[in-house]
């Protein structure tokens, strides 16, 4: 290719480039989610794991980034020196892949000699890997700074040819291994929504990264053969790698930010599908359930809860457990399953009982019923207060004598 063709080319894919400081956000995001788990289970191998992960590969992101290249450069007065700094960085995060796809695969009970082998040797090859990369710079000949292309700049220069090489295969080895095991891991049955969803994001960014090696790569072998396909280095292989960390990021964020906002969700539903029983209990309290405007979802649920069971407690003397019996047998009659036409006969005997309370305010009561249900219950109870045709037809049907029900039938 050209001189201007290449230029042309590299102007093309210039948009492409994203900041590094973006995946460096996410990344950040998603290590303080982990970093309480990991400061709280210090001792368990898999969070030790993902701390490391996330850790270096912040550091990446930090250090790759061509300012700060530039100063690294010229904090040190070393020209280039950066380019093993961060090759070394690279390399830890990739061996951080190795180890944390290790300790899923293995578990943490059984195979554990296996687990301190793999461990090992993860360990001990990728520290090899490191030191080689940084006798191979001292070797090198390497005066003129690049921030941006140092990777093809160098490409055939004796012992940095031989470093690019060597962290380009460390790389690729990682992450082809940790992007295999994930998606065996989606598969897996039995995983929970939100964790496969987090693997799915897991395995797109791994493979997202073989797209940042194989872009480096042919574009050094481009160099070695005489070619010029310098704009694979400085445009697409840094906007993969921000893509993919992005993604490992966000996979790592999704499972915990999931199940909390679902457990948020919840709390919420649970709060307002209880409005009909708290509404009615109000006119047996007199009065409304406590109310704090900076209270969290969870406070709001239990005051709501415990508010309708008092009211409930001041009530039982005014249920009806006769009727709530032939209420029950006239649910089950009209089809209704056993769950739900509990719900039912208890929202008639409760409706019953707040009528004959206005009616008779000082009455005893007809008996002494049985309330565990309708303290237990009241999430049910509240759902079967929002059909009032159904506890109609209920009460219409528990009305009738059972000797006339019976003849009828």
């Amino acid at each position: 290719m050209t001189h201007t063709g290449s230029l042309a080319t590299g102007n093309l894919f210039s948009g492409l480039y994203i900041s590094f400081w973006l995946p460096t956000v996410v990344l950040s995001a998603a290590l303080a989610i982990k970093l309480p788990s990991i400061v709280k289970l210090w001792r368990d191998p898999m969070l030790r794991a993902v701390g490391g992960l996330l850790l270096f590969a912040c550091a990446v992101f930090v250090f790759a980034a061509p300012s700060t290249i530039a100063w690294t450069n010229r904090v040190t007065g070393v020209p280039n020196i950066a380019a093993p700094w961060v090759y070394s960085l690279l390399t830890a995060l990739s061996a951080s892949w190795l180890l944390l796809v290790v300790h899923w695969r293995n578990g943490r009970s059984d195979r554990r000699a296996q687990t301190r082998r793999a461990t090992r040797w993860v360990v001990s090859v990728y520290a090899g890997v490191v030191v080689a990369l940084w006798v191979l710079f001292a070797l090198a000949d390497v005066p003129v700074e690049r921030t941006r292309d140092l990777d093809t700049y160098y490409a055939t220069t004796p012992f940095m040819r031989e470093e690019i090489l060597l962290y380009l295969v460390a790389h690729t080895v990682a992450c082809s291994v940790t992007a295999r095991l994930v998606w065996n891991w989606i598969r897996t049955d039995g995983l929970d929504a939100w964790l496969r969803w987090g693997l799915r994001f897991l395995g797109i960014g791994y493979a997202t990264n073989l797209l940042f090696s194989a872009a480096k790569l042919t574009a050094v072998v481009a160099r070695w053969t005489g070619h010029d396909l310098d704009w694979l280095n400085t445009n697409i292989a840094p906007s993969a790698a921000c893509i993919a960390a992005t993604l490992v990021a966000t996979g790592f964020i999704v499972p915990h930010a999931g199940q909390y906002l679902h457990e948020r969700w919840l709390v919420r539903r649970r709060h307002r599908n209880l409005k009909p029983l708290a509404r009615l209990m109000r006119t047996v309290a007199g009065s409304r359930e406590p109310l704090a405007l900076r209270s969290t979802p969870e406070m709001r649920l239990i005051r709501r809860e415990t508010f309708i069971r008092d009211a409930l407690l001041q009530l039982s003397r005014f249920l009806d457990e006769d009727l709530r019996v032939r209420s029950h047998d006239a649910a089950l009659a009209l089809g209704f399953g056993h769950g739900r036409a509990q719900a039912l006969a208890a929202a008639v005997t409760i409706l019953d009982a707040v009528e004959t309370k206005r009616r008779r305010p000082e009455s005893d009561g007809p008996g002494d019923p049985d309330t565990t249900y309708l303290l237990q219950e009241i999430q049910a109870v509240a759902q079967a207060l929002r059909r009032p045709d159904e506890i109609k037809a209920v009460r219409a049907r528990a009305a009738v004598p059972a000797e006339s029900m019976s003849a009828h039938e």
